[in-house]
């Protein structure tokens, strides 16, 4: 089962990850990737950089970043490879775990829905 772990961070904080967070994180990552459980991961751009498109009653909206209202913002994601959601939670957590005490971070675990538009 594939799983999509979305890396929630408040933007606002101004929390910049340090040589050591990284090189940490590119040894999870090889390993992860190396044991075939991490498909593709990435950082995003800040909002600021960012549109929103949306679709209202028929009407197109584009709203340009950085967006007020927003908190908390997906600042990355992983494609997991997992056989259940117990072990894509467990990778997650392994992410968190390298951040150490220093950050506010949150992944949402979502499930790759396999069967296409008509499942549910």
């Amino acid at each position: 089962m594939r799983f999509l772990s979305m890396v929630r961070i408040n933007e606002r904080a101004g929390q910049k990850p340090d040589a050591k967070l990284m090189d940490d994180m590119g040894r999870l990552m090889a390993e992860m990737s190396a044991a075939g459980s991490l498909l593709d991961t990435a950082g995003l751009r800040p909002t600021a950089e960012g549109k929103r498109v949306r679709l209202s009653h028929g009407r197109q909206t584009v709203v340009d970043g950085p967006f007020a209202e927003t908190k908390e913002v997906v600042a990355g994601y992983a494609m997991l490879q997992a056989a259940s959601m117990d072990e894509a939670l467990a990778l997650a957590r392994r992410f968190l775990e390298v951040h150490g005490d220093g950050w506010e971070v949150e992944c949402e675990l979502r499930q790759i829905d396999e069967g296409g538009c008509d499942a549910e």
